[in-house]
């Protein structure tokens, strides 16, 4: 079948390389793509937001299949406006992708439903979410109730903090996304995040992950959208998994069924591991940026079956093996990212590092000029990815690779998997 994906960041390359493997692919189109992907797939210029556009493309493309890599267009629309004229895509309703495009509708949800979650208000009046604020312990977590690209979360540590922050989302900083606003109480414990897959009653547990989003070493600075991630997530074993698809998981498939928007796609559950056990942070509608990356890699399953058996309510028939090896992934950013930064700076020795054992090099923020040069053209603009039998050793082949680069304007952490890193060594002793 020919296959539309959407998107163009690293996420999207890890999708092309794992729909690419499939012999169900016979075309794979990407739009908008990027310079790494364009090596896989048929990049075209399409206005994703224009949905007859895509619609008419995938008519004079005889598409099978859509694939939907980022959230924004879920949150539009775009797969209930192709479902609408029979064309199969690969994510939730707009109804459904609410449960990553307005917290304050998951909060509800989990309280609803006794999810286990962080305590939370819901305001669009400053001096209510503040007033409130001040009933928690600090730190205190303010979040955008809508899409904010990852940037609409702030962890206050000081009353001034949170006050700000209060002043600034609710102010138009985030335009409508920050019309209304969350403030919850701080979770204390560690991140990991969970993916299954869900067909609107099926929930099929994929893998779990961690990621760093902090851009300093030693997880310092600010938030990212990702600098790196490794999966298996050892916090995450078997006896944790099992908590959380039997407390979070199923649990939110039966209320969103209940609730009238059955969920159908990839759920991303962003989680902390507690004293007291596992507590929602909050979902997203699509897989992970880096986490896909490591995921892609570990998969042992021709990816599409699973996707279209998502699709079509028959995920009860669908059984997915893992690579037991670790995978990891080190982001290459653009000097400067998550402030400002430069495009159009030359990226060399790719291809040498691509021969590193074990390394698949995804592309992000890249485009490739008329020579045939790779380019930056965003700030995350790489995925160094790794597989090996143990973090350690995966880290160990991502760097060797990034030593091969020739980019004086990347940046990268030095220290991802530092966690599971020390786990591995404190086993050994």
């Amino acid at each position: 079948m020919n296959i539309l994906l959407i998107g163009g960041g690293g996420r999207e390359h890890a999708l092309a390389w794992a729909v690419r493997r499939s012999p169900l692919c016979d075309q794979l189109y990407c739009a908008p793509g990027n310079g790494g992907i364009s090596e896989l797939a048929d990049c075209v210029p399409l206005d994703v937001a224009h949905h007859q556009a895509v619609i008419a493309f995938c008519k004079e493309k005889a598409v099978g299949l859509v694939i939907i890599g980022p959230e924004a267009p879920l949150v539009a629309g775009l797969v209930d406006d192709l479902a609408a004229v029979g064309i199969k895509a690969f994510g939730p309703s707009a109804a459904a992708a609410r449960l990553e495009g307005s917290k304050g509708f998951t909060k509800d949800l989990c309280a609803k439903y006794n999810i286990p979650t962080a305590g939370y208000g819901r305001f669009t009046d400053a001096s209510a979410a503040s007033a409130y604020a001040a009933t928690l312990p600090l730190p205190v977590v303010i979040k955008a109730d809508g899409l904010a690209a990852g940037k609409g979360v702030v962890i206050a540590e000081t009353r001034t903090e949170a006050d700000a922050a209060i002043a600034d989302i609710l102010g138009g900083q985030f335009g409508d996304a920050g019309a209304e606003l969350v403030v919850e109480e701080f979770l204390h414990g560690e991140e990991a995040s969970l993916f299954a897959l869900v067909d609107g009653e099926h929930a099929l547990l994929m893998a779990g992950a961690q990621d760093h989003k902090r851009i300093g070493e030693g997880d310092t600075g600010p938030n990212t959208g990702g600098m790196g991630a490794y999966s298996p997530a050892p916090v995450l074993d078997a006896a944790m998994e099992a908590r959380v698809m039997d407390e979070i998981v199923r649990p939110t498939v039966a209320a969103m069924k209940a609730e009238g928007c059955p969920y159908k796609g990839v759920l991303y559950a962003g989680l902390m591991i507690t004293k007291d056990g596992p507590k929602l942070i909050e979902y997203n509608a699509r897989f992970g940026d880096p986490e896909c990356q490591v995921l892609m890699l570990r998969l042992k399953n021709d990816i599409v079956p699973a996707l279209l058996a998502t699709i079509d309510g028959t995920l009860s028939d669908i059984a997915l093996d893992w690579h037991k090896d670790a995978a990891l992934t080190v982001v290459m950013a653009a000097g400067g990212y998550p402030g400002s930064y430069a495009k159009g700076t030359v990226i060399k020795g790719l291809v040498e590092a691509g021969t590193v054992e074990g390394v698949n090099v995804f592309h992000a923020g890249t485009v490739r000029d008329e020579a045939g040069q790779i380019k930056s053209n965003g700030g995350r603009v790489l995925n160094i990815t790794a597989m090996a039998s143990t973090v350690a050793e995966a880290q160990a082949r991502a760097y060797a690779a990034i030593d091969k680069i020739d980019w004086p304007d990347g940046i990268c952490r030095r220290d991802i998997g530092w966690r599971a890193i020390q786990r591995e060594k404190q086993g050994k002793e």
